[in-house]
């Protein structure tokens, strides 16, 4: 009896050291190949056959080989600017919709997800579910992370309420912090990938007209990405995966590929998206090294308009 005392003491000690030891001299777990899939920008709403265009791109979803899903944003259309009651049918009709996609789904918050802040919805900032609260209702934190085979997963919070009752893209001070410590937590040389809505880097400015008056505010990009890339600097990012701007989209900064995804939407259930189709993307991790392939599923839009 006291010689097994005596081992599980010392097997205790020796946990304790390891995780008193810095995360630079604890080694990373052995990466494994696997493949998981990019689904952003469902725009799920009753109209346009959205339900429907949802509900086949899930079908064609899960009849690929994957780990599991991550969402990249934009559940719903819209939660921005209705009321409370149909802000929530339409997250009632997505959680019934995806369960036809049948495999573990990790939800990345989307400006159009959060509930009301826009004043014609009529919600005030003090109801429960204002803002990014319905989501976290249904869906959990607005960003953590996650490991799965030796690799490290980031889901960000790319959401910022303005004052006047709007939104920016934009990582607050405290997640700022989250993510600098979340890293530096980690094994040298662990593997990780990012997921979050509104781009940290992308160059779709360069397609489009130059506006003829400036937006309000910095919705189409992350304004302070100048501030949140640094924080990737010395660890191994495979890559950033976004969405927002339904086009599919790769741009390399520092070694580090950031991936815009094509909507699951298309152009808002309205047909083509600049030339991008609906559907999502599917992601490889095999050998150190992210590798992407757009998948569509075939929908054809009922929009007069866009067929």
């Amino acid at each position: 009896m006291k010689t097994t005392r005596r081992k599980f003491f010392a097997l205790m000690g020796a946990a304790g050291a390891a995780s008193a030891l810095p995360s630079t001299l604890i080694a990373a777990p052995t990466p494994e190949s696997f493949t998981f899939l990019f689904l952003t920008d469902t725009h799920l709403q009753p109209e346009l056959d959205a339900a429907h265009g949802t509900d086949m791109a899930f079908r064609k979803a899960r009849g690929i080989k994957a780990d599991f899903a991550i969402q990249g944003g934009d559940h719903v259309f819209d939660s921005l600017a209705v009321p409370k009651q149909r802000a929530l049918s339409l997250f009632d009709l997505y959680g019934k919709t995806e369960q036809d996609l049948g495999m573990k789904l990790h939800h990345t918050l989307g400006n159009h997800d959060v509930v009301g802040i826009y004043p014609q919805s009529g919600v005030p900032p003090t109801d429960s579910l204002y803002g990014k609260k319905l989501f976290e209702e249904r869906f959990g934190r607005t960003y953590y992370s996650f490991d799965h085979k030796g690799h490290h997963f980031m889901v960000l919070d790319s959401i910022g309420i303005t004052s006047d009752r709007a939104y920016e893209g934009r990582i607050d001070p405290e997640q700022m912090q989250w993510i600098s410590q979340d890293l530096a937590a980690l094994p040298q040389g662990t593997p990780v990938i990012v997921s979050v809505h509104i781009p940290l880097v992308s160059a779709f400015s360069s397609y489009v007209a130059v506006p003829a008056k400036p937006e309000a505010h910095h919705g189409l990009t992350v304004i302070n990405a100048n501030e949140v890339l640094p924080l990737f600097e010395g660890h191994n990012v495979l890559g950033v995966l976004q969405g927002h701007t339904h086009i599919n989209e790769r741009v390399e900064w520092h070694g580090i590929p950031y991936i815009t995804s094509g909507a699951v939407s298309g152009n808002w259930w309205r047909g083509t998206r600049m030339g991008t189709p609906e559907g999502f993307t599917v992601v490889t991790v095999e050998n150190g090294r992210l590798s992407t392939r757009y998948e569509t599923y075939g929908f054809k839009s009922i929009d007069p308009n866009n067929t």
